[in-house]
C-alpha cells in the first residue's frame, strides 16, 4: 500500500464522475419498480423487472464507485483530513438511518398508543370512535392491540393470529428470539474481526468476519421463513390493516438493511482475503462494523416494541 500524504493541508479532490447520477437513477428505478410491484400484487399482477433492473444498476455502479475509492486509497491519495471526511460521512449516513427508523417507530407509537385507542373509544379523544367508526370501536374494545378483527372485511383481511411473543418460557421455540440471538452474536463476531485485523492476525480476522457474514445470511433466510409462516399460516399480510402494515414496514425495512449490511461485510471479507487493510488503515471494515452494530440495535428495539410489548 502506498504511503499517504502527510501534509494535512492537501485535500485530494477526485475528477468529475457520472457515478452519483447513475446511482440516483438506479435508486429511482428500484424504488419506483418496487411501488409498481406492490400495486401489481393487489390486482394479481407480478411485474418486478423495473425493481430488479434498478437494483442491478445500483449494485453495478456502487461496485465501480467503491473500487475507485479503494484504488485512490492504495495510491496514497488520502490523508488524515480526507479520512476524517470519511468518518463524518459515515456518521451522518448512520444518523440519517436513525432518523429513518425513528419515523417508523414513531408511526407505530402513534398508531398503537394514540390514534387506534382514540378511534377504539379510549383515551382523551375517545369521542371520535363514536362518530368516525363505531364498528372499529367495538372490535378494538373486544380484542385490543394487535388489531386482528378488522370490521371492514371488504378492505382488510383479518389474520388468524398475530406474531406477538408468548411468555419467556416459550421463547426457545420462537423464531424472532433466535433471530435476536443471531444478530447479537454477530455484533461480537464482527467486533472480533475488527480487533484481529488491527492486530494483523489476518487468519483469525477472516474467520470471524466470515462467521458474521454467515450469521447475517442465516438471519435473512429465517426472516423469509417467518414471512412465509405469517402469510400462509397466520393470514397476516400487508392487507391486514394497521397491525399488518406497521409489522411488515418495520421488519421489512430492517430486513433490507440486514441484507445490505451482509453484502457490505462480504465485500470487506473479499478485500481482507486479497490482503487489504493494515493495523492503521482499515476504515472500510470499521465503517461496515458501525453499520452492522446499528442494524443490531434497531432489531433489538424491533424485538421488544413489535414482538414482545
Amino acid at each position: 500500500m502506498a504511503t499517504e500524504h502527510s501534509d494535512d493541508s492537501v485535500y485530494y479532490v477526485p475528477h468529475s464522475s457520472h457515478a452519483p447520477v447513475v446511482t440516483a437513477f438506479g435508486i429511482f428505478a428500484m424504488l419506483g419498480g418496487l411501488g409498481i410491484f406492490l400495486n401489481g400484487l393487489k390486482t394479481g399482477g407480478f411485474d418486478p423487472w423495473w425493481s430488479v433492473a434498478g437494483f442491478a444498476v445500483l449494485a453495478s455502479i456502487l461496485y465501480y464507485w467503491f473500487g475507485v475509492v479503494i484504488r485512490e486509497n492504495h495510491q496514497g491519495l488520502t490523508n488524515a483530513t480526507v479520512k476524517r471526511s470519511f468518518v463524518w460521512g459515515m456518521s451522518w449516513f448512520i444518523f440519517s438511518e436513525v432518523m429513518f427508523f425513528a419515523a417508523f417507530f414513531g408511526a407505530l407509537f402513534y398508531a398503537r398508543v394514540l390514534s387506534v385507542p382514540w378511534i377504539g373509544g379510549e383515551g382523551a379523544k375517545s369521542i371520535t370512535g363514536d362518530y368516525l367508526w363505531p364498528e372499529f370501536a367495538k372490535a378494538y374494545q373486544a380484542h385490543g392491540w394487535p388489531m386482528l378483527q378488522n370490521p371492514d372485511g371488504a378492505k382488510f383481511l383479518a389474520p388468524h393470529e398475530s406474531m406477538q411473543a408468548g411468555g419467556i418460557s416459550t421463547w426457545l421455540s420462537y423464531l424472532p428470539f433466535w433471530n435476536t440471538v443471531i444478530l447479537v452474536t454477530s455484533s461480537f463476531t464482527v467486533h472480533a474481526a475488527h480487533n484481529y485485523i488491527k492486530d494483523q492476525a489476518r487468519g483469525k480476522a477472516i474467520f470471524w468476519l466470515a462467521l458474521t457474514v454467515a450469521l447475517g445470511a442465516v438471519f435473512v433466510v429465517l426472516q423469509g421463513v417467518e414471512y412465509h409462516h405469517a402469510y400462509t399460516e397466520l393470514g397476516l399480510t400487508l392487507a391486514s390493516g394497521i397491525y399488518g402494515s406497521t409489522f411488515f414496514i418495520l421488519t421489512g425495512f430492517h430486513g433490507f438493511h440486514v441484507t445490505l449490511g451482509t453484502f457490505i461485510l462480504l465485500v470487506q471479507l473479499l478485500r481482507m482475503m486479497k490482503g487489504h487493510f493494515s493495523a492503521h488503515d482499515q476504515f472500510g471494515l470499521e465503517a461496515a462494523s458501525w453499520y452492522w452494530h446499528f442494524v443490531d440495535v434497531v432489531w433489538i428495539c424491533l424485538f421488544f416494541f413489535v414482538y414482545v410489548l
